[in-house]
């Protein structure tokens, strides 16, 4: 009875401790989202950092200059969207019309097969009438936040690339004497592993770029940069996410009036490049050390969604096979790493 008492008082203990931590997540999601997303930032930018740094530039230029770069990457890439997405929206009076004639052919056929009349379909539709000047104000609203976001997570990347070793102390202090030497070998294994894992998996991003970019071009779709900068984005989200960039590039096109051809061929190049992804790739840049089996990567996108919202879904991954690596490297957490890992012996599931 005693052991079954002291089994029991354990699972509780443990079960309280999970509720706590899902609870901190979400009520603290508006200031563990920038922190997650500039801790990030900063282990991708940390090499970097000590190649400048050992070419004798003090700490804190070397940083500024880190930072730089990426606000300079990041500018040009969000202008090169930004033109894309105005000869895009160029295109809204011609989707427009082709909209409008769908529609009507449409409400012709639930007035002819049902005698649902025009304007009682219109007031289903339209039961809400959209203010402009709300939509205005939100969207101002919107990008306010968002510029106050990225000036936050600026600095949150500053402050740890900077105070990295005044972390690393603290770290190393908070454990046992007799425990500190083999805390920082794990340390140092966990850091090499994940930012071979999150610098692969740019490199990861930015081939996929260039390939949709090039594919798309070859076949004519309409602002192919755009698309191709959208669906390597989404490869962050395994299963989904290129789905869901495939199937926008082939919505957008289709009612851009895009012939069967060119349809084909997007779906020709959403397939060769997701085998050029899957065998060649992802062995080659991403290599074999961090593999998440698809049950974990389900349930690591639902947690993350439901938690996080939509940068939820997108930090799930990066931050899973991060934890995934300190379990492999934390003798206690060990089962819970190869739970989250592949089987041996079994392939990767393409995705």
């Amino acid at each position: 009875m005693a052991r079954m008492h002291i089994t029991t008082t354990s699972v509780t203990k443990k079960l309280s401790l999970l509720i706590l931590i899902v609870a901190v997540l979400y009520v603290g999601r508006s200031l563990l989202i920038p922190v997650a997303i500039a801790g990030l930032l900063a282990m991708l930018l940390l090499p970097l950092s000590q190649w400048l740094e050992r070419w004798k530039l003090p700490k804190f230029i070397a940083v500024l200059c880190c930072l730089l770069l990426i606000l300079a990457l990041v500018g040009t890439l969000v202008w090169i969207v930004s033109w894309q997405v105005s000869a895009l929206i160029q295109d809204i009076a011609l989707v427009r019309e082709r909209v409008s004639v769908t529609v009507k052919e449409v409400q012709a056929f639930l007035f002819n097969q049902f005698g649902i009349s025009s304007e009682r379909q219109n007031d289903v539709l339209f039961n809400e009438q959209f203010s402009v000047a709300g939509i205005i104000t939100q969207a101002l609203g919107s990008m306010t936040q968002l510029l106050g976001e990225i000036v936050l997570v600026t600095a949150y990347v500053f402050l740890f690339l900077y105070y990295r070793n005044h972390l690393k102390r603290f770290y190393l202090q908070a454990l046992k004497p007799n425990h500190r030497r083999e805390g920082y070998q794990v340390l140092m294994n966990i850091t090499r592993v994940s930012q071979q894992y999150l610098l692969g998996l740019s490199k990861m991003i930015g081939c996929l770029w260039i390939l949709y970019g090039i594919g798309f071009t070859l076949i004519g779709v309409k602002n192919p940069i755009f698309f191709a900068v959208f669906c390597g984005f989404c490869e962050i989200i395994p299963f989904i996410g290129n789905i869901t960039g495939t199937s926008l590039t082939l919505l957008v096109s289709l009612v851009q009036g895009a012939e069967l051809s060119m349809l084909l061929g997007i779906l020709f190049v959403y397939g060769t490049i997701q085998f050029i992804q899957g065998w060649i790739l992802e062995p080659l840049i991403l290599g074999h050390e961090v593999r998440i089996n698809p049950l974990a990567t389900v349930v690591a996108l639902v947690i993350g969604g439901m938690l996080w919202g939509i940068a939820g879904i997108f930090l799930a991954i990066p931050l899973v096979a991060m934890f995934k690596v300190t379990c492999d490297h934390i003798d206690s957490l060990k089962a819970v790493g190869f739970l989250i890992g592949m089987p041996s012996g079994h392939k990767t599931l393409r995705r």
